[in-house]
């Protein structure tokens, strides 16, 4: 949900104070979009990485179990999970539960979850020079999920303004939903701020098996959107 600005600015020759200042706010926020960044993300898409046979969680739990430390590191992961139930799937199931924008002060955003295809219309409103974090709850099931991790990015009149990945973690399956905070972001402010942005979010796994993509667009205004 970041708005990041690249920090690649050449072509600043001609800018104005205001746009100047508007750069200048894009760059100090969380992340910003580098070279490494985008080769990364057509690294994703190019291709997956070969991780090896997947294995059911009996099958892991067997693995190496005269190995008393990978033994217990296992159970530790696994917790209290019901191998009757899933331990026979090879395939892990992550399923977004909530997503919501959070920001001091204010009641959280609630954004729903689309069913099939993408939200129509304006997803959400931010103000203009505001702190936020976007959290959200998922569940897992059947397997463990490796290598889970939050993509975003974001553009403002089809020029690409931020580029947010984070990786999550490693997850067994439990009936407890698990939640995340991303870290704090500040939107930028300015007449070039405002407006309209497009955005893509996306959660994956190691193997980049995608549980959840979302196209939207959101607004920075002057103010909060009126309730």
């Amino acid at each position: 949900m970041g708005l990041d600005k690249d920090k690649d600015g050449e072509e600043e020759v001609h800018k104005t104070e205001e746009e100047e200042e508007l750069n200048r706010q894009m760059s100090q926020a969380s992340l910003d979009v580098t070279t490494d960044q985008e080769d990364d993300e057509e690294d994703d898409e190019e291709g997956t990485i070969e991780l090896g046979p997947q294995r059911t969680l009996k099958e892991q739990l067997e693995k190496d179990k005269e190995d008393e430390s990978l033994r217990r590191w296992k159970e530790q992961l696994l917790g209290s999970v019901d191998l009757n139930s899933v331990g026979e799937t090879l395939d892990p199931d992550v399923k977004i539960l909530s997503l919501s924008i959070n920001s001091p002060g204010r009641d959280a955003i609630v954004l729903p979850i689309p069913e099939e295809g993408n939200p129509k219309g304006l997803w959400f409103t931010l103000k203009e020079n505001s702190r936020y974090s976007l959290e959200f709850s998922f569940k897992v099931s059947n397997n463990i999920v490796s290598g889970l991790k939050y993509t975003n990015t974001v553009w403002k009149t089809a020029v690409k303004v931020d580029s947010t990945k984070e990786m999550l973690g490693t997850f067994s399956p439990q009936e407890e939903p698990y939640k995340h905070e991303m870290p704090e972001e500040t939107t930028p402010s300015g007449i070039f701020a405002r407006g309209q942005y497009s955005a893509k979010t996306k959660f994956l796994d190691d193997d980049n098996k995608c549980y959840l993509e979302i196209d939207y667009t959101f607004d920075i205004r002057k103010d909060w959107a009126s309730r």
